[in-house]
């Protein structure tokens, strides 16, 4: 948020309302904000190109205003100059009320959409109505040839502020051209997958692919995409008889053919049903910046690959107690946590599940968990329709007394449980904790201070930790989307400091020209930083 934009919505009322509910003192710092805001830079422009519809909200003489969607071909709202946008206005209904309202009073109000990646982009600015009789060069540069739509007006506006809108309660939606890109993947695993069944058909007698040399041989009974990057995968016996027993939490060491030919055992949890004694079930997310495993199943496992595995094993069981129990699940993690809550759900145990995922395409076992569980599943982050998040803190405060806490997931999940425990007063042995992948090496980042200039506040970011991270845990809240650097939702502007930039999603110009980085992944040359926050 910038002072081009405090100063136009920043009333006497709305003060006055920041006042009684308690964020005056946070929001007065924008209203000294060095930066306007009322320039459009290469990254707005690049947004509202790729845009294909805004809301545009108008006032009448009545002082009431009106909302109506604009629509048309992608990039139909032109970025003109760094102040200036216009559109061609297509004949619609024939009201005309957006325009009147614009020939009476043209401060308008537009918010920008991407509900795909759950960004938002406000713009306040003065609006005009252009004839092709005033201007006959900027309508021919308004008109998209290929869009068969009439084209009566053009509507020129002069920016006065914008505003990149935090993603809260943005519930993610897709186009049918965003559908279609996600599931091509999909459509050409299968058609690959085809491709090798009728190659298998045609070679008649050929036997399965082999892997490994554990005591355990499995057949691959089953497989289905659930996620874009998650698979599950169903093993068996060759005779389809009974397996060695396992217990919640338990894993599966199974073989891997890594990129240099060689062989290795990766453990994945193993996340069906206890009590079935003729197939394992585990949950394997590709990983393509990871050491291979991942990559190596969804590679090679198909139905009929035999693997030679290690048997069962458990470093993460389940208490066999009337202890009530917590579980704690961040993306993949879900995995030995779902065996827990299956097996309590069937001892009568109490317990509740708590599910937050970043990602979208983390939602595995999502469906499953609500219709056996009801109640006892929390969903957080972008598996809630209302974008929760999950406050540690706030489940382990909750907790019965005498609850045992189990947690999978990524590192700084755990770290958070373990934190909030010791400081609920938690022994340390009623917390346990598995991670789903390995643990970055210790003091590759030393810690960083950040200094955050509109906020007034210095947030000191320990090693080991993202500064998206240590910035939420300081109750300071930025958009944020991917969190590996690769969509740009969290760039945020250095104003001393120089960043090491670790990210796949800005441009060199947004980098160098613009001075953002993206607090998700990239560090600091150096041990301080000072952002536009």
């Amino acid at each position: 948020m910038a002072r081009a934009f405090a100063d136009i919505t920043f009333t006497p009322s709305v003060k006055a309302a920041q006042a009684r509910y308690g964020s005056r003192a946070a929001n007065e710092g924008f209203e000294r904000a060095a930066d306007r805001g009322a320039v459009l830079t290469a990254r707005e422009a690049e947004f509202i190109a790729a845009r294909d519809g805004f809301y545009q909200a108008t006032v009448g003489e009545t002082g009431w205003p009106y909302v109506q969607f604009r629509g048309g071909p992608p990039g139909f709202l032109k970025v003109l100059d760094e102040r200036t946008l216009g559109y061609a206005d297509f004949r619609g209904n024939v009201q005309y009320i957006s325009t009147g309202n614009i020939e009476a009073d043209g401060r308008v109000a537009l918010i920008l959409m991407d509900y795909a990646n759950r960004r938002r982009l406000k713009i306040w600015a003065r609006a005009r109505i252009v004839h092709e009789s005033d201007d006959r060069a900027l309508l021919a540069r308004l008109e998209i040839p290929t869009y068969r739509a009439r084209v009566e007006r053009a509507v020129v506006l002069t920016v006065e502020a914008l505003d990149w809108n935090c993603p809260q309660h943005i519930t993610p939606r897709f186009t049918a051209e965003e559908t279609a890109a996600l599931v091509a993947p999909l459509r050409r695993q299968l058609a690959d997958a085809e491709a090798e069944a009728a190659a298998l058909r045609a070679q008649g007698t050929a036997p399965p692919p082999r892997l490994g040399s554990g005591p355990l041989e499995l057949v691959i009974s089953g497989i289905r995409q659930v996620t874009p990057r998650i698979r599950t995968y169903e093993l068996q016996a060759p005779d389809g008889g009974r397996l060695p027993t396992w217990t919640p939490g338990a894993h599966l060491a199974v073989p891997v053919r890594l990129p240099d030919g060689t062989e290795a055992t990766r453990p994945y949890s193993l996340t069906g049903d206890p009590a079935d004694r003729h197939r394992y079930r585990i949950a394997v997310q590709r990983e393509d910046g990871g050491r291979g495993g991942s990559v190596a199943v969804h590679r090679d496992y198909g139905l009929g690959t035999v693997l030679h595995c290690g048997r069962p094993a458990n470093r993460f069981p389940l208490h066999d107690d009337a202890r009530p129990t917590v579980l704690v699940a961040g993306g993949i993690g879900i995995t030995p946590l779902r065996a827990m809550a299956a097996a309590l759900l069937e001892a009568g145990r109490p317990f509740t599940l708590h599910y937050a995922t970043r990602d979208p395409a983390g939602m595995a076992m999502l469906r499953d968990l609500e219709a056996r569980l009801g109640d006892r599943l929390r969903r957080y982050g972008a598996l809630d329709p209302a974008s929760r998040r999950l406050d540690v803190g706030a489940v382990l405060a909750a907790a019965p007394a005498d609850a045992v806490v189990y947690a999978c997931g990524p590192a700084s999940l755990l770290a958070a449980v373990h934190e909030h425990a010791a400081a609920c007063g938690i022994p340390p042995e009623r917390v346990r904790s598995e991670r789903f992948a390995a643990s970055e090496p210790a003091g590759v980042d030393g810690p960083l201070s950040v200094h955050l200039v509109r906020s007034g506040r210095s947030v000191a970011v320990p090693a080991g930790q993202s500064i998206l991270d240590a910035l939420a845990a300081a109750g300071i809240e930025t958009a944020a989307q991917c969190r590996v650097g690769t969509c740009g939702t969290c760039a945020t502007k250095v104003l001393d400091g120089v960043p090491d930039h670790r990210d796949d999603a800005l441009t060199a110009a947004e980098r160098t020209q613009a001075g953002l980085m993206c607090p998700c992944v990239s560090w600091a040359v150096g041990d301080a930083l000072t952002l536009d926050l």
